[in-house]
């Protein structure tokens, strides 16, 4: 279940620049969206993985 506390952990961290992009128009914010967003990605991905190597375990 730590798996998911990473991505609820990454996701709120990314709340405040969410704003700042969206309602501020602050430019930089949306770059660290953007590499909060391809984090998750590469973290939903792993998980995915371990949960298909769990499933084929047995």
């Amino acid at each position: 279940m730590s798996r998911f506390s990473e991505i609820k952990d990454l996701i709120l961290g990314l709340e405040g620049d969410f704003e700042k992009f969206y309602d501020k128009s602050n430019q930089a914010a949306g770059t660290r969206v953007r590499k909060g967003m391809q984090d998750l990605k590469n973290l939903a991905q792993d998980i995915r993985k371990e949960v298909q190597d769990k499933k084929n375990e047995g």
